[in-house]
C-alpha cells in the first residue's frame, strides 16, 4: 500500500506567493440583507474556498446562499450577518492555501467554508488552526483529516471510513471470498484503503491485491492495470476515486469486457453520490453497477427546497444540465445554517485580530496572519450547535457528523434504484425503519433484486478461472520413497518429467472432474534441475504463499502452522499419526499353562467359594442327612468332596433338604459358567498365535533410551523432540526397505525399536510387511490431519474442490483409486489396554455374588428355624448358667441326629410312646420307663447328663410326688439322647 504524499512549503516563499496571486484574485460576493425593523445589523465576514468549475462547488454555493436567505428570513431579529468572501480553489493546492491567507490576513474573516477536497483542507486546516480560524467542510471526506485533532475544523459530513462496513457487509452478504480495491493513488484515495481492507478482513475477505491509479493516468495506463486484474481470479472489485478519474476507470473496464457477467462492482459514496454529473456517453458503462451513498429521508421542507434550488441553479448555471441536488449540496445548506447561529450566540465583541506579538520587519509571513480573539468563543458555540437540518439531525461530535444510514443502490438506465440500507444497529436490510436486533441473523435476503453487469439476475460467484490466461500451476513433490503417493518420472535426456502419477493425483484428477466447471491446470515438480527435491514439504508450501504455484497436490499432512499462510482443502485420507513396532509370538510353550486362563485372584476366589459352598451344604444337611454324618474327618472330607465334585457334575450324595438343594443348584450354575469360559480361553491359549508387540508404550522407549524412526522431511521429527526424545536417537528413512532395515538392525545395533509415521503410511508399510509388525494405540490426533490439497490463503478454489472431495470419497471412485495403488491387505492394531488373554475376577464377581447372598440366606433361614425349635432350651432353665454351657448344649442338639425329620421317619420307625425327658431319668440314668431304651451311663461318650440339668435347684433329681409339674417342664426334653451316634 503506498503512503500519503507529503508536500512540504516554504512559509516565506509561499506567503510571497500569495500577496503576489492576491493582487489577481477577483473580491467576494457579498450577500446581505437587512431586518424588517430597518436596524442596522453588523456584518460579519467569512471566507469560501471552493472549486468553482466543479459541480461540488458550484452547487455547494448555490446552496449556501439560499440557505443565508432562509436563514434571517426565519430569524429577522439577529444582530449578525455573515458575509461571504468567496475565493476559487481552482482545484489545486497551493491556490487553496494562497486563498486561505489572503481570507485570514487581508480579509480577517472569522471563519472559512471550504475547501473542497481532503487534500486542500489539509493545508487550510494548518492554516486555521495556527490564526484561530474555525475551518467548515461540507465535502472533504477523507479519514485522515480526523487524525489532524485540529479544534478549529468541523467536518460537516460523515467521515468516509463510516462507509466500510456496509461495504463490507455487502460482500458478506453474497459470499465473496475475495475483493480487490481500486483507488485513485492521492490523499483522498489511499487514506480510505486501510479502513476498508481492516473490515474486509475482519470478516474474513482476502484482499490479494490493492490497484492504485495515479491520478495523472491516462487511459493506456488504465487499460494496463485492468488486464492485469482481468487475469487474476478475483471478480469483484470497489472504485474509490474521484468521479473524474473513476468514470475513466469503469468506461476503461467496459471496453476490454470486465463489465460482463461474472464481475462485481462497487462505488464508495463520492463516486454514488455524483455518479449522474458525468457525460451521459459514461453511463452505459456504470449498468449493474451497486453503491453506496449517505441516506437523507424525505420530507416536505427538503422537496420544497429542492424545487427552489433547481430554479435557481439552471438560472445561475445555464450551460449546466445534468446537476442534481446531492448530500454534499444539503451539508453545505445546514453547515451555513450551522455557522450562522453559532457566530450569533458567539456574539461580536471580539471581530478583530490580534496582531501584538508581531514584531517588524523581522517577522515571517506566517506570523504576519494574526490570532483571531473570537475563534475560541466561536468554536465553542459551533460544538454546541443541535437541530434538524435538511440533512437529517445535524450536530458535531469530536468535530464531525455521526455516522446514520446508508442507501445500497443498483444503477440501471440513467438512473438508480435503491435496493436496501445499511444502518449501524442492524447491519443490511431492505428497510431501514427495520431496525430490529435479529436483522443481522436473519436468513431471509437483506437486499431487493439486483441487475448485474451483463444485465442478469444470477450472482456473480465472486472469481473465476481466466480462460485468457495461462492454467493453475499445481506444485507436486518429488520423492525417493512412498512412491506410491507421488511419483514423477523423468525423461534421461531432456531431464524433463515425462510423466506424474500416484495415488494423489489420481484423487486430484477424479476431484477436478467432479468440479462444478472447468478448471484448466497442470503439474509442476518441485524439483532442481537435476531432478532432485528442491526443498522439504514445508518449502513447497511456502511456494503457494509466496504466488509461485497456484496449488500443490501431494500427501502434505495439514498442520496448524502451515494453515497460518494457505488454505487446505477437506482431507481426503484418514487423519493422526501412531506408532509402528515389529510383533513377535508370545505363546507360552510350558507346563503350567493350563493356569494362565484364569487370573491369580479369580483362582483365589473360586477356592475360597469351594470350601464355602462345602460348608453351607454340611450344616444344612448335617442332622438329616446320612451321607453327611459320622467321624469327623469322614464328615470334613465327604463336604471338600462334595463342593469340588461339583466341578465336573460328579457328586453323588444326595441333597435332602430344601435349602441346601436351593443353594446347590446356584453353584452349580456359577461353575457352569466358569468351566465353559475356563475352557474357551485355554483353548484360545494352546491354539491361537499369540502375536504380541515388543513395544506398547511410547514411554518404554523414552526409559531404555532406544531408538524410533521417523519419515525424511516430516513433520514429526518436532513431534518426537517434543516428546523429550535425545536426537541422536531419532532416525530418518526415506523408503519401504530402508524402514524394514533399520526394524531388522534392532536399537542396539543401529536400527530401531519403534516408528512414529502417519496413518498413510504406516497402511502402505503394512500392506507390504503385515506378519512382522503392527501398530500401537493411542494414534496421536494433534500433529497430522491427513492429507489435503494446499491453495493460497482466502482461495475460493479451496470450498468448491473441498465439496468435490466429499463427492469423490462418498462415491465408488475413491475405492477404485485405492485399489489401483495399494494392496487389499487389512493388518489388525494392537491394543495395549487388552494386555492378557486371562480371565479375571471382574468378569464374574456379579456371580460370585448370587452365590454368596444364596448361601449365606440360606444358613440364616435354617439358624433361625433351629433356634426356634430349640427355643425351651435357652429360655426354660435357670439364668445362673453361663452362655457357653448354653451353646455347648446347642451345639450337641445340632450335632444329633432330627429323628422328626422325614429322612428318618422312612427308615428307623420307633414306639412313638417312648418320650425320654430329664424327669424320666434317675439320678444318673435309673430309669423307670422300660419302653425307652437305656440311658448312658456316666462315662459314656455319648451325653453327659450334669450338662442337661443345669437349671434346677442344685440336689439330685427325683421322681418325688412333691415336685410341681411346672417343676417338671422346666427341665429338658431332648429327644432319645442316648441313641447317640
Amino acid at each position: 500500500m503506498k503512503g500519503s504524499p507529503t508536500i512540504r512549503i516554504n512559509f516565506n516563499s509561499f506567503i510571497t506567493l500569495c500577496l503576489f496571486l492576491n493582487v489577481c484574485l477577483s473580491q467576494g460576493v457579498t450577500a446581505q440583507s437587512q431586518n424588517t425593523t430597518g436596524d442596522a445589523t453588523i456584518p460579519v465576514k467569512v471566507g469560501v474556498v471552493l472549486d468553482m468549475d466543479s459541480v461540488v462547488g458550484k452547487i455547494g454555493m448555490s446552496c449556501m446562499n439560499m440557505a443565508l436567505l432562509d436563514f434571517y428570513a426565519t430569524h429577522p431579529h439577529y444582530k449578525t450577518r455573515l458575509v461571504f468572501n468567496t475565493k476559487d480553489s481552482i482545484d489545486d493546492v497551493v491556490a487553496a492555501a494562497s486563498a486561505a491567507v489572503e481570507l485570514i490576513r487581508n480579509v480577517e474573516v472569522q471563519a472559512i467554508i471550504g475547501p473542497r477536497s481532503s487534500m486542500q483542507a489539509n493545508f487550510v486546516i494548518s492554516l486555521g488552526n495556527k490564526s484561530q480560524v474555525p475551518v467548515i467542510s461540507f465535502s472533504a471526506t477523507s479519514p485522515s483529516l480526523t487524525s489532524l485533532k485540529s479544534p478549529y475544523f468541523f467536518r460537516a459530513a460523515q467521515s468516509g471510513s463510516f462507509q466500510v462496513n456496509a461495504i463490507s457487509d455487502i460482500v458478506k452478504e453474497f459470499g465473496w471470498r475475495e475483493v480487490v480495491p481500486i483507488y485513485v493513488d492521492n490523499l483522498f484515495g489511499e487514506t480510505l484503503i486501510p479502513y476498508l481492507t481492516a473490515a474486509l478482513q475482519d470478516i474474513n475477505i482476502r484482499v490479494p491485491y490493492l490497484s492504485a491509479i495515479p491520478e495523472s493516468a491516462d487511459d493506456d495506463l488504465i487499460a494496463k492495470e485492468l488486464y492485469k486484474l482481468m487475469n487474476n481470479q478475483t471478480r469483484v472489485f470497489i472504485v474509490h476515486a474521484i468521479m473524474t478519474i473513476g468514470s475513466r476507470i469503469l468506461v476503461k473496464a467496459e471496453e476490454i469486457g470486465m463489465m460482463s457477467e461474472e464481475y462485481v462492482w462497487i462505488m464508495t459514496d463520492s463516486m454514488t453520490t455524483l455518479w449522474r454529473s458525468i457525460d451521459s456517453s459514461a453511463i452505459n458503462a456504470l449498468q449493474g453497477i451497486l453503491g453506496v451513498k449517505s441516506y437523507v429521508p424525505k420530507s416536505k421542507e427538503l422537496e420544497n427546497f429542492t424545487v427552489r434550488w433547481k430554479r435557481k441553479f439552471q438560472s445561475d448555471n445555464p450551460n449546466v444540465t445534468n446537476a442534481e441536488m446531492n448530500i454534499f449540496g444539503l451539508w453545505a445548506y445546514d453547515a451555513t445554517f450551522a455557522l450562522a447561529g453559532a457566530v450569533e450566540n458567539a456574539g461580536t465583541a471580539n471581530l478583530r485580530f490580534n496582531r501584538t506579538n508581531i514584531s517588524g520587519s523581522g517577522a515571517t509571513d506566517l506570523e504576519t496572519l494574526g490570532v483571531s480573539e473570537n475563534g475560541p468563543r466561536l468554536i465553542k458555540e459551533l460544538s454546541k450547535i443541535n437541530f434538524t437540518g435538511l440533512s437529517g439531525d445535524f450536530h458535531f461530535v469530536n468535530g464531525q457528523l455521526e455516522s446514520s444510514v446508508f442507501q445500497i443502490v443498483n444503477v440501471n438506465g440513467n438512473g438508480e434504484r435503491r435496493v436496501g440500507f445499511w444502518t449501524p444497529q442492524s447491519g443490511l436490510v431492505k428497510d431501514w425503519k427495520s431496525t430490529n436486533t435479529s436483522a443481522k441473523s436473519s436468513s431471509k435476503p437483506k437486499l431487493g433484486p439486483i441487475i448485474w453487469p451483463g444485465d442478469t439476475n444470477s450472482v456473480p460467484k465472486g472469481w473465476k478461472i481466466p480462460v485468457e490466461g495461462k492454467k493453475l500451476k499445481i506444485g507436486v513433490p518429488v520423492k525417493d520413497g512412498f512412491t506410491e503417493f507421488v511419483k514423477v518420472t523423468w525423461d534421461s535426456n531432456s531431464k524433463k518429467a515425462k510423466s506424474i502419477g500416484g495415488y494423489c493425483i489420481d484423487v486430484f484428477d477424479a476431484v477436478m472432474r467432479k468440479m462444478p466447471y472447468p478448471v484448466p491446470y497442470e503439474y509442476v515438480p518441485f524439483a532442481t534441475p537435476e531432478g532432485n527435491a528442491a526443498g522439504s514439504y514445508n518449502d513447497l508450501v511456502d511456494q503457494v504463499f509466496y504466488g509461485i504455484y497456484d496449488g500443490v497436490v501431494g500427501d502434505i499432512t495439514i498442520v496448524a502452522n502451515r494453515s497460518l499462510y494457505v488454505d487446505f482443502t477437506l482431507p481426503y485420507t484418514e487423519s493422526g499419526v501412531s506408532m509402528l513396532v515389529p510383533v513377535r509370538d508370545n505363546k507360552k510353550k510350558n507346563a503350567w499353562v493350563f493356569l494362565q486362563p484364569l487370573t491369580s485372584d479369580l483362582w483365589v476366589t473360586s477356592g475360597c467359594f469351594f470350601v464355602f459352598i462345602g460348608f453351607v451344604v454340611w450344616v444344612l444337611e448335617h442332622r438329616i442327612n446320612e451321607d453327611f454324618r459320622g467321624p469327623p474327618a469322614h464328615q470334613v472330607g465327604t463336604s471338600f468332596w462334595f463342593s469340588f465334585s461339583t466341578m465336573v457334575f460328579a457328586h453323588r450324595e444326595k441333597v435332602v433338604s430344601n435349602l441346601g438343594r436351593f443353594v446347590v443348584i446356584i453353584w452349580c450354575f456359577v461353575v457352569l459358567v466358569l468351566t465353559q469360559s475356563y475352557t474357551a480361553s485355554l483353548t484360545s491359549l494352546l491354539t491361537v498365535e499369540q502375536l504380541q508387540p515388543t513395544v506398547t508404550d511410547i514411554n518404554q522407549l523414552l526409559k531404555r533410551r532406544e531408538s524410533v524412526g521417523f519419515l525424511s522431511a516430516s513433520f514429526v521429527k518436532d513431534m518426537l523432540l517434543g516428546m523429550k526424545f535425545d536426537e541422536s536417537h531419532i532416525k530418518k528413512y526415506r523408503t519401504l526397505e530402508e524402514l524394514h532395515d533399520l526394524f531388522t538392525q534392532g536399537s542396539a545395533n543401529g536400527g530401531i525399536s519403534a516408528a512414529l509415521d502417519e496413518i498413510p503410511y504406516i497402511r502402505l508399510f503394512l500392506s507390504k510387511y503385515c506378519g512382522k509388525y503392527t501398530t500401537v494405540k493411542p494414534t496421536f490426533k494433534t500433529d497430522g490431519f491427513g492429507f489435503g490439497f494446499v491453495f493460497p490463503k482466502g482461495s475460493p478454489l479451496a470450498a468448491d474442490v473441498s465439496r468435490a472431495i466429499l463427492n469423490v470419497t462418498q462415491g465408488d471412485e475413491m475405492q477404485k483409486v485405492h485399489n489401483k495403488w495399494f494392496n487389499n491387505v487389512t493388518c489388525p492394531d494392537f491394543d495395549p489396554t487388552v494386555s492378557s488373554n486371562s480371565l479375571g475376577l471382574e468378569s464374574f464377581w456379579g456371580l460370585f455374588l448370587i452365590a454368596g447372598v444364596a448361601s449365606m440366606s440360606a444358613l440364616i433361614i435354617f439358624a433361625a428355624m433351629f433356634l426356634y425349635e430349640q427355643k425351651h432350651v435357652l429360655f426354660q432353665f435357670y439364668p445362673e448358667n453361663s452362655v457357653w454351657r448354653k451353646v455347648r448344649t446347642m451345639s450337641r442338639i445340632f450335632d444329633q441326629k432330627d429323628l422328626s425329620s422325614h429322612t428318618f421317619k422312612k427308615t428307623e420307625p420307633r414306639d412313638a410312646s417312648c418320650h425320654c425327658s430329664v424327669h424320666s431319668i434317675g439320678a444318673y440314668g435309673s430309669s423307670t420307663n422300660t419302653n425307652c431304651p437305656p440311658s448312658p451311663s456316666v462315662g459314656s461318650n455319648q451325653v453327659d447328663p450334669s450338662d442337661f440339668v443345669f437349671m434346677v435347684e442344685q440336689g439330685s433329681v427325683t421322681d418325688s410326688p412333691d415336685i410341681p409339674p411346672s417343676a417338671e417342664r422346666s427341665s429338658i426334653e431332648f429327644a432319645d439322647y442316648s441313641h447317640g451316634q
